[in-house]
């Protein structure tokens, strides 16, 4: 993770971030899935509508896991549905080989997809690890 995302991270932690929609991890999750959304639209990736439908599915986790997270307006939650959607991101990476081996991607459209994924994957960690350092930080404070 690169020092401006890790600022980033901990800037939404540390301050009051109002919405989820803030959040760098989310943006750039929603990035990653309007680009899955429009790879899977072409050719016979979308007629292969089991796996098309997957990736998709896949893709909208990722940013709805930070989302749902992010509102449940505690910690420990927001910390389980990071780590869900960074497990997402892991069930995207691998559907996205599925679509190469399929033919249904070119070399550099997977590479590009799954760089990227790798990239939300780095910035949702870097942020469930500010959001557990916040947690335990208060759990000590209360005791």
């Amino acid at each position: 993770m690169g020092v401006e995302q890790m600022s980033d991270t901990v800037t939404a932690v540390n301050k009051a971030v109002r919405r989820f929609e803030d959040l760098t991890a989310w943006q750039k999750a929603r990035q990653l899935t309007a680009k899955v959304y429009a790879v899977s639209a072409r050719g016979g990736f979308a007629r292969d509508y089991a796996l098309r439908d997957q990736i998709r599915r896949a893709a909208v986790s990722v940013m709805s896991n930070i989302a749902e997270g992010f509102d449940r307006n505690r910690a420990s939650d927001f910390h389980q549905f990071l780590s869900i959607a960074k497990g997402s991101c892991a069930e995207l990476r691998s559907q996205l080989y599925v679509a190469y081996d399929a033919n249904h991607i070119d070399g550099q459209s997977f590479e590009k997809l799954v760089c990227e994924a790798v990239e939300v994957a780095k910035v949702i960690g870097g942020l469930r690890s500010a959001v557990e350092r916040r947690r335990s930080a208060d759990i000590a404070a209360q005791h």
